[in-house]
């Protein structure tokens, strides 16, 4: 039996996640006739159709045999990726190409630290950031486009965590606001207040409710006219008597409120609410090692940030 060549199979996993010919054979860097041709080799060779011909349909439409084959593909180039990283790691390891993928809450405010520290520490590694949503940033990772996550848990998904640090939420007040006089608020007093969360889909909206025993949902703006997609503009509604929000000491030491009309205050709690931070890989993946080596370095950066207020 020929067994198909790791190249078609790149072909066949770029045509699924691009969705259109010609932008899998610009991701693959080859013409679009090249790609045509070597899926149509694989077919041959296969004996099956994978994709469904003579269709008005301009997007490719995989049978259900393609389809079961696009997730054995993946699966078979991650193991090919893994014999020539195990054998990079051995050689040269915390070098070379490493995919970082960091949630909106965290990057911004650690990476100024982090990455002058990583350049020094690791010089010969060279770091290619992404910045997206948590559940994104797992996908990224569980098909192989990312290697290495920074992240809050808990998260969904299959991968092996490392904890680094415990990041406390403030409350971001107005400086008029009640309960500003307090050196700390409870949780209890959050009761009856405007809070102001992140719109569904950031892990901190999550991580916030459930450090705070709040129910899903209970943020006033979860069900008004607008929504913040980021903690600088939970700040800026803060800022304009709009409500209170949570803001995590990473972001405060990170210099998010500027000069900015608002105050913040320890939110006090039986368990410190807070959300942990932690680096995230494939389960197995033959990085680990490199990739709990980064973690001291990471943690500093982190305890730099979270460590004091």
């Amino acid at each position: 039996m020929l067994l198909p060549s790791p190249q078609q199979l790149r072909y066949l996993v770029a045509l699924a996640d691009h969705g259109h010919f010609g932008r899998a054979a610009a991701a693959c860097a080859v013409t679009q006739s090249t790609l045509s041709a070597g899926l149509i080799a694989l077919e041959r060779q296969l004996a099956a159709g994978l994709l469904e011909r003579g269709t008005a349909v301009k997007r490719p439409v995989f049978t259900p045999l393609g389809l079961e084959l696009v997730a054995r593909a993946r699966t078979a180039l991650a193991a090919l990726e893994a014999v020539a990283e195990t054998a990079a790691a051995a050689r040269d390891p915390l070098s070379g190409p490493l995919r970082l993928g960091v949630i909106p809450t965290i990057g911004p405010f650690l990476l100024p630290r982090l990455m002058p520290a990583l350049r020094q520490a690791y010089p010969r590694l060279r770091l290619w950031l992404r910045e997206d949503l948590t559940d994104r940033l797992v996908a990224g990772l569980e098909n192989g486009r990312l290697d290495l996550l920074l992240l809050a848990l808990p998260a969904a998904g299959t991968m092996e965590t490392l904890p680094l640090a415990q990041d406390p939420f403030h409350v971001a007040l107005p400086r008029d606001h009640h309960l500003a006089s307090r050196d700390s608020v409870p949780i209890s007093a959050l009761a009856g207040e405007r809070l102001m969360l992140l719109e569904d889909g950031h892990c901190l909206r999550a991580h916030a409710e459930a450090a705070c025993g709040l129910p899903r949902g209970i943020a006033s703006n979860s069900d008004e006219g607008f929504a913040a997609t980021s903690l600088h503009t939970l700040v800026q509604m803060v800022a304009g008597n709009l409500g209170i929000t949570l803001l995590p000491q990473l972001a405060l030491t990170g210099g998010i409120l500027g000069d900015s009309p608002v105050i913040t205050r320890p939110l006090e709690g039986s368990n410190s609410p807070g959300r942990i931070l932690a680096l995230a890989w494939r389960p197995r993946s033959p990085r680990a090692a490199e990739f709990a080596g980064l973690a001291p370095a990471v943690a500093a950066a982190l305890n730099e940030g979270v460590g004091h207020g």
